[in-house]
């Protein structure tokens, strides 16, 4: 399929899709596939199912319209899954409505009180996630555990994390290393195989980076369950974001991880942004809309902070794949504008815009948003006009 706009001056641009999809950097690690039930909206996690996107709801689950409206808006903004903690019986109580009612697979987070894990699965979740290292008794439970889930269908996570590490472990290892955290896992693991249950993902969560990374390589090479990938406590935005992006794209890079969760201390719907940009820039997603812009230098003869910022503002929401450079001088401006489906070099006050790599107009510095704006906006109804999507202007509040 070819897509091509033409403009006033009677240039017309090939918007041609590569033949091939685009490259990642390395195969999918082969592991076995579990599927989180939903009525509309299912996600398979592990085979050859695409890297799932997770949140976690900071609602208290017995709210249960404040924890709908939170899941709509996770939902809204690409999340696939979501897990809702319940340390209550409060909280257990309100789980037959909130799975029923949400969009997307509702995953129980239960600690402390196996009695939970049963009122989750006859809640109807999509899955529950246990901690082995802060059940009481979990060991005794598993045989009664694995029976009800599989009766359901319903998958199970294990979930080992640094901070509640059994004690046992932590005499052993004398701290949370990889070893360790691995070890936990793959012992609940076996205790669920004993009763014939292996519909299990797994996630070996530490704060720091690099021994996450050494506990999920581990993991890898000694089972073939799904993995959950995650830095526990990662931190605020800016430091949580930058420890997510180094595991995750170490692990990614490497073929290791299929569902992901970004922990911030920050509202939920960050971390679902994180996550789907880390995965777009692994070529691991579709890239939605991509700026590419420079970071400004003596050189740069127009505001390049400014009009970056305004190009990305007025083009949020936008959900087609559509690269847009926007670049402030001459020596690698040109080159990345002509590059990009759409973008501007500028100088001197002014600004080339490039479609396609063909300079279509310049314009003065003070034009330079609205004239990229209002292509970006031809273009993605163009693309959309040929696969049936909905008007792009619609979406971004554009109105006629």
């Amino acid at each position: 399929m070819e897509l091509a706009v033409s403009h006033n001056a009677g240039v017309s641009i090939s918007l041609g899709m590569p033949a091939a999809p685009p490259p990642v950097v390395a195969p999918r690690r082969k592991s076995r596939q579990i599927v989180l039930r939903h009525d509309k909206h299912p996600v398979a996690v592990g085979g050859d199912a695409p890297v799932s996107v997770q949140s976690m709801a900071t609602t208290v689950t017995a709210d249960i319209n404040a924890t709908l409206q939170q899941i709509a808006e996770l939902t809204a903004a690409g999340c696939q899954v979501v897990r809702v903690a319940v340390p209550s019986q409060d909280d257990a109580d309100a789980l037959p409505i909130i799975a029923k009612k949400s969009g997307i697979p509702v995953v129980a987070d239960i600690h402390f009180q196996p009695k939970y894990v049963f009122a989750a699965l006859e809640a109807g979740c999509a899955g529950v996630r246990v901690n082995p290292g802060n059940i009481k008794q979990f060991d005794d439970k598993v045989g009664e555990i694995a029976r009800a889930a599989k009766d359901m269908g319903t998958p199970i996570r294990i979930g080992v994390n640094a901070g509640s590490l059994d004690k046992r472990l932590m005499e052993k290892y004398g701290k949370a290393t990889p070893e360790a955290l691995v070890e936990s896992a793959l012992w609940e693991a076996s205790l669920f195989e004993e009763h014939d249950f292996r519909d299990i993902k797994i996630s070996v969560k530490h704060h720091d980076p690099v021994i996450m990374m050494q506990a999920y390589m581990q993991l890898a090479e000694q089972c073939d369950y799904p993995l959950h990938l995650g830095v526990t406590e990662a931190g605020p935005t800016f430091q949580g974001t930058i420890k997510s992006a180094v595991a995750f794209g170490g692990l990614l890079s490497r073929g290791i991880g299929d569902t992901i969760r970004v922990s911030l201390s920050a509202p939920p719907i960050e971390e679902v942004r994180v996550g789907l940009q880390i995965l777009e820039s692994l070529n691991l997603r579709e890239r939605g809309l991509e700026i590419v812009s420079c970071p400004s230098c003596g050189r740069a003869q127009v505001d390049v902070y400014t009009l970056a910022e305004q190009v990305t503002a007025g083009l949020e929401g936008l959900e087609v794949p559509l690269r847009v450079a926007v670049m402030g001088c001459v020596v690698n401006g040109p080159g990345e504008a002509r590059d990009a489906d759409l973008g501007v070099a500028s100088g001197n006050g002014k600004g080339q815009i490039f479609v396609k790599g063909e300079v279509i107009k310049t314009v003065p510095e003070s034009q330079i948003v609205e004239t990229l704006i209002e292509e970006a906006m031809r273009l993605a109804e163009q693309m959309e006009g040929e696969s049936g999507q909905t008007d792009s202007r619609n979406r971004l509040g554009f109105h006629s």
